[in-house]
């Protein structure tokens, strides 16, 4: 493996690059600038070898331990809103789980996944909350879908992430998430502090992977 060539970053564009970790099937490489860990386009899966392994996951409504972990972004979110307010749970999976559990809160919910919700009229109106579960780790493009995803949120609107977190390089190496080979883009604190800036919004963690962004109220 070539654990040395500078890309450019996916999330910033910029080019102070650097191999950060390789294992036995892939290279990471972090962003002098905005701090993101990316795995370079020509070791993605493809699109065939992604949907495969998403197939495999089983997460249903029925599930009380899979409630409960969507549970950790769900509480905080709902402390910043009042229904009949409109979401939309981007990258929702085959089974939007999070999505009911707002809808019977009395929120209004779109769907939206490139793989199993592909319906670009979810694109083509503003929301006043957008929830990304366990989803940005998937953005092969993470510049252009952050982008989308402040693009489509109403002024005072929230963005409620959930993902897991980079500590630091030694972490890393023995971290079981980036063995998931649709595991692409990797984010620390760090590189929220970026997103906040870049996107002139308002930034909370909660706990180890939770992220609440809001949009300026302008």
């Amino acid at each position: 493996m070539d654990n040395t060539a500078a890309l450019t970053c996916p999330l910033c564009a910029g080019t102070a690059t650097s191999h950060f970790h390789s294992d036995r099937r892939r290279n990471y490489l972090r962003c002098a600038s905005c701090y993101v860990v990316f795995v370079p386009a020509h070791q993605h899966v493809s699109p065939d070898e992604e949907k495969s392994i998403y197939d495999l996951h089983r997460n249903v409504a029925s599930d009380q331990g899979y409630r409960r972990f969507l549970g950790r972004l769900c509480g905080p979110l709902l402390q910043h809103l009042q229904p009949p307010a409109c979401g939309l749970d981007f990258g929702c999976g085959p089974g939007p789980v999070l999505a009911q559990m707002l809808a019977e809160q009395g929120f209004e919910m779109a769907l939206f996944d490139p793989v199993y919700a592909n319906d670009a009229s979810a694109l083509e109106r503003r929301y006043d909350f957008i929830t990304c579960t366990e989803a940005v780790e998937h953005f092969r493009h993470p510049g252009r879908e952050f982008q989308l995803l402040f693009s489509l949120l109403e002024p005072s609107g929230w963005l409620g992430i959930m993902t897991k977190q980079v500590i630091d390089r030694l972490a890393f190496t023995g971290w079981h998430y980036k063995n998931d080979l649709t595991h692409v883009s990797f984010f620390s604190r760090e590189t929220f502090y970026w997103l906040a800036e870049r996107f002139q919004v308002t930034l909370e963690f909660y706990g180890s992977d939770v992220i609440l962004l809001q949009k300026q109220p302008w």
